[in-house]
């Protein structure tokens, strides 16, 4: 009996060897060759498991389509979701960020946004670490086209594609439900007002004249050329906004604060309390929360079509 056991034993033994021989081996991820926006080429052996974010709208990004678990570390001001306050910080809140933690950390992958100088990129880049840097967008539209590139660098394609359908799809219900609206609240959107007598605000181009725009209301400063400017308040008392919205309300600008000013009392809003504490992170950072501020601002103008909207 034991040399026909020893006999089967091999035989049981030849078969395995075969089935394994036969099996189909894992296919070795596709290398990623890409260009970011400083038309940089990027090369990356696979899709990145190692991610250091060095910009918070990046950091949402991640953690929006799934790649959270692949970061390892981000920069001071990256603090949407909660998680991401759990991972090492590499600095950042003053625009530098420390060489030595990222280098220690030692990532396959460091992203960075236009928040980042071109300087920093290289002195990343001249330490052997891998970088990419993604344009801001300058339309929702954009937005989508980052998403699907932040997916393709760490593998979660069809991730980021079903985020961006999810978001076009509450975008397009956003503009259903104001199509043809003609009622359009003006809108002062302070972002600063550590000088009450001329705050900072927004001009055309930004997201927040956008979305104050999409979201069925009239910028008051839609019409000034440039991005970021100081509005005196004689002006602002001369254009009397129907609604003010407090980007600022974060450092506990209030709505008693803004109606003490002198002259301010003359403003419709303020007359009216419609003068709101708004998240500036959601018309600030070019990431998926962009939405999200979208819709707050059409519930805000226009309660009375947007009931349901999420």
């Amino acid at each position: 009996m034991k040399p026909i056991r020893t006999r089967f034993t091999l035989l049981i033994l030849l078969l395995t060897l075969l089935l394994a021989a036969c099996a189909p081996t894992a296919a070795a991820p596709a290398a990623i060759h890409v260009t970011d926006g400083l038309d940089r080429t990027v090369d990356l052996a696979g899709p990145a498991q190692k991610i250091v974010s060095i910009a918070p709208s990046n950091t949402e990004i991640l953690f929006a389509i799934g790649a959270g678990e692949q970061v390892i570390g981000r920069d001071d001001l990256s603090d949407y979701p909660a998680e991401a306050t759990g991972l090492p910080s590499i600095g950042g809140s003053l625009g530098d960020i420390n060489l030595e933690e990222i280098t220690h950390l030692q990532p396959d992958l460091v992203l960075a946004a236009e928040i980042n100088t071109p300087e920093q990129v290289k002195a990343l880049e001249d330490l052997g670490l891998v970088v990419y840097s993604l344009s801001n967008p300058t339309t929702l539209e954009e937005l989508y086209a980052n998403l699907e590139k932040v997916g393709q660098l760490t593998g979660r394609e069809k991730e980021a594609a079903d985020l961006s359908a999810a978001l076009q799809a509450r975008v397009a219900a956003v503009d259903q439900a104001l199509e043809g609206v003609e009622d359009r609240p003006l809108v002062f959107y302070e972002l600063d007002s550590t000088d009450p007598a001329k705050p900072w605000t927004a001009g055309a181009g930004t997201f927040i004249d956008q979305l104050i725009q999409r979201a069925g209301g009239e910028n008051v400063t839609g019409g000034q050329t440039d991005p970021w400017f100081q509005l005196s308040q004689e002006q602002l008392i001369l254009d009397n906004p129907e609604v003010i919205l407090l980007g600022d309300a974060a450092y506990g600008v209030t709505y008693e604060q803004v109606a003490a000013r002198p002259g301010w009392d003359a403003i419709q809003a303020v007359q009216t309390g419609q003068v709101f504490p708004f998240d500036d992170d959601l018309t600030s950072r070019p990431g998926p929360r962009l939405v999200d501020g979208l819709v707050q601002l059409a519930k805000l103008f226009h309660p009375d079509l947007t009931e349901g909207l999420e």
